[in-house]
């Protein structure tokens, strides 16, 4: 399920692409209400054509859909990405796909560092806000539901399949971290330990902490002025 922003007043000329998606568990991005789409809208009006993809593992499809990511949050997730994007540009001419971004938060964080390393033959530049790095760091209860106990038979090969920091010397693209350092939902440990594997890969890379900033930013100019920085990124 995929939704399609362009800006306000289009005429029809080439865009950059700026995938926006959360693309994981629990969350549906692809809703019928205006407030799901109002940054995604904002993006799109600075010259972009946001793409917002909601792939396997999401809710509203039913239990097999959401079942699909069992033991694997990366690579049947990725691809819907990659499928969704494809989809999108063959209704959609104005899709420039020599120009595309991945930005996301949380889960959405791990899907955009993972797709800019995983497939930089797609994604050219990516924003990764608050992302899971390394799934050992995160919550027992979320992360065991998906990817068993890492300490029992094939576990630990399982974590280290859906980790994004064996992929750190992939990187060739840019890349933007941006992390609440009072984040107590994706702790800034996972971050930091990209950072430094990519710092130890020789990956040049960008890293905006927020002091003071928990999980969702709610604080109004922060949060403003990060979507501001981002947009500079890009």
């Amino acid at each position: 399920t995929t939704a399609v922003l362009l800006p306000h007043d289009h005429d029809g000329s080439p865009l950059p692409v700026l995938l926006d998606p959360y693309g994981g568990p629990h969350a549906q991005r692809v809703v019928r209400s205006h407030n799901a789409f109002c940054a995604s809208q904002w993006f799109a009006d600075q010259g972009f054509a946001v793409v917002v993809i909601d792939g396997r593992g999401t809710p509203g499809r039913g239990s097999e859909y959401e079942r699909s990511v069992l033991n694997d949050l990366a690579s049947g997730v990725l691809d819907d990405q990659v499928d969704g994007l494809h989809a999108a540009a063959e209704r959609h001419p104005e899709l420039d796909l020599d120009r595309v971004a991945i930005r996301g938060w949380s889960f959405g964080g791990y899907l955009a560092a993972l797709a800019v390393m995983q497939r930089p033959d797609v994604f050219h530049t990516a924003i990764a806000g608050a992302p899971v790095t390394e799934w050992r760091l995160y919550d027992t209860h979320y992360t065991e539901r998906y990817l068993g106990d890492p300490t029992v038979d094939d576990g630990a090969e399982v974590y280290d399949e859906n980790s994004l920091l064996p992929l750190a010397p992939r990187l060739e693209r840019p890349l933007l971290l941006i992390h609440g350092l009072a984040d107590d939902n994706v702790v800034a440990a996972h971050t930091l330990r990209l950072s430094s594997a990519l710092l130890a890969a020789g990956r040049p890379h960008e890293v905006l902490p927020l002091v003071g900033v928990t999980h969702m930013t709610p604080q109004e100019v922060v949060a403003e002025n990060s979507l501001r920085h981002q947009l500079e990124f890009l």
